[in-house]
């Protein structure tokens, strides 16, 4: 994929999100070269909204789908105005582990970081 293609995606996945996205894919039973991770944002939170993720067994008809590292990340046009620039990591430490998505688009977040608001 040249770097032209990375540019115009609208979410930028790290190795590691999509090695641990794809191994949890796997142990689903969900086959990989049709299954993906849906990144979506939701009205919800102190700060109005959140991020929610989840495996679907594949695309719906107007998803943005963005192939990253093995991984098909699917995206719905009405999340994509919200996550257009995000980039999608997997952090593991002690206090926590889990998906994090990192969002140029947001103005503030809750004091506990699991909801966020745009201008």
């Amino acid at each position: 994929m040249s770097s032209d293609a990375l540019e115009s995606e609208p979410v930028a996945v790290t190795e590691t999100a999509a090695s641990e996205a794809l191994d949890l894919i796997t142990g689903e039973g969900m086959n990989t070269d049709v299954a993906g991770l849906r990144l979506f944002v939701q009205q919800g939170g102190c700060a109005g909204l959140s991020y929610g993720l989840r495996f679907d067994e594949e695309p719906e008809p107007d998803d943005r789908v963005v192939d990253a590292h093995g991984l098909r990340v699917f995206v719905d046009p009405a999340s994509l105005d919200y996550v257009t620039g995000a980039r999608l990591d997997y952090e593991s430490g002690l206090q926590a582990a889990g998906f994090h998505v990192e969002n140029p688009n947001v103005v503030s977040e809750c004091g506990c970081g699991e909801s966020f608001r745009t201008s």
